[in-house]
């Protein structure tokens, strides 16, 4: 018998590219354009280097004792981890372990039925309306768990804060994930839902609205209860998971908040310009609440726009999937980056005779 008999097999999450090419325009994997608080810069500048022979605070003290302050929460009600896919693979290890299904959209992050398949976890896809928005009666059944992004991804779509409450109330039997990623942008957390329903979990990122998706942080926030669940199977699979320079890092950024809701306000300020120009060019976008924007033109298929925009160093998302096939998901850059992606897309359309 071959050893390959015994291998776990799964289809892989398909990341954005990742160009290595200087000056390109890279608007494909959701990143922030502009740099990190200037304290985290001065963290890497002067950190005391000696201190990496040592390992690193396993409980992530510091960092923890920031969120809990800034969300106003306990410190046992935070958990700490490389990244929110971490974060969530974790809690998908931790959380999903009965016998139902979990359910999520079936269009939303990729990555949670790639969580789903390596972990072994029975999953639903409930489909989003033609608005691509939740239908919330498909998350009143009978479960083993559900996954909701909030704002979505890669649509862009805030689902109303009441009719996620009903969700989590109705729920109470099986624990309700809320990925907030993108929440920063225009969304309303969940967090304080926290301390009326036990089974409510929170995942927050430092990868978008903090500018530091190279240093990996990510975080939930939930019941004491939950937490402790999600720290003893980090302990039994991994005590050491945040390195030092990123602890003290994360600390820097989570205490600058003028520095934070600057960045924030810029990114959304480019991103409702850039929606009333590409209405203008012909595309008709979602009310997206995120750092990107997901348009389809009424006439040139999105697919030809991506390798059209890629031939010339302009990098953005394109998947050829159902209900989706026809959409590109652009993330919002400066405003020299999308006045740049405009400016292509204004030339190519009326090349092609599609303005007026």
């Amino acid at each position: 018998m071959s050893w390959e008999n015994n291998v776990r097999r799964v289809v892989p999450y398909v990341a954005g590219e990742q160009p290595k090419k200087a000056n390109v325009i890279k608007l494909n994997t959701n990143e922030c354009p502009y740099p990190p608080a200037p304290e985290v810069a001065a963290i890497l500048h002067q950190f005391d280097y000696d201190s990496l022979r040592k390992y690193p605070d396993q409980n992530v003290s510091d960092l923890v004792a920031a969120l809990a302050e800034y969300h106003g929460l306990s410190k046992q009600q935070v958990f700490v981890g490389v990244g929110s896919d971490d974060v969530l693979s974790m809690a998908f290890m931790t959380f999903f372990n009965s016998d139902k299904p979990i359910l999520f959209p079936d269009i939303t992050y990729s990555f949670y039925d790639v969580w789903a398949e390596l972990h072994r976890i029975p999953y639903q896809c409930q489909p989003l309306d033609d608005n691509f928005c939740i239908v919330k009666k498909d998350y009143l059944i009978e479960n083993g768990g559900i996954v909701l992004a909030n704002p979505n991804a890669p649509t862009g779509n805030v689902t109303n804060m009441s009719v996620l409450e009903e969700i989590i109330q109705a729920n109470q039997e099986s624990v309700v994930i809320m990925d907030e990623a993108y929440v920063d942008f225009g969304g309303e957390s969940c967090v304080p839902l926290i301390e009326k329903y036990e089974n409510l979990l929170v995942v927050q990122t430092f990868s978008k609205s903090r500018s530091m998706a190279g240093m990996r942080i990510g975080y939930a926030m939930g019941s004491e209860k939950l937490i402790k669940y999600l720290n003893d199977v980090k302990f039994s699979f991994n005590s050491y998971t945040i390195n030092t320079v990123t602890i003290a890092a994360g600390v820097a950024s989570v205490k600058n908040k003028a520095y934070f809701q600057e960045i924030v306000g810029k990114v959304i300020a480019t991103r409702e310009r850039v929606k009333v120009e590409l209405a203008r060019l012909g595309f008709a976008c979602t009310d997206s609440k995120t750092n990107f924007i997901f348009a389809s033109h009424k006439t040139v298929p999105a697919k030809e726009l991506f390798e059209a925009l890629r031939a010339q160093e302009i990098y953005v998302r394109y998947w050829n999937k159902p209900r989706i096939h026809n959409y590109l998901r652009i993330s919002i850059g400066t405003e020299k980056e999308m006045d740049s992606l405009l400016c292509f897309l204004e030339n190519y359309l009326g090349e092609c005779g599609e303005l007026q």
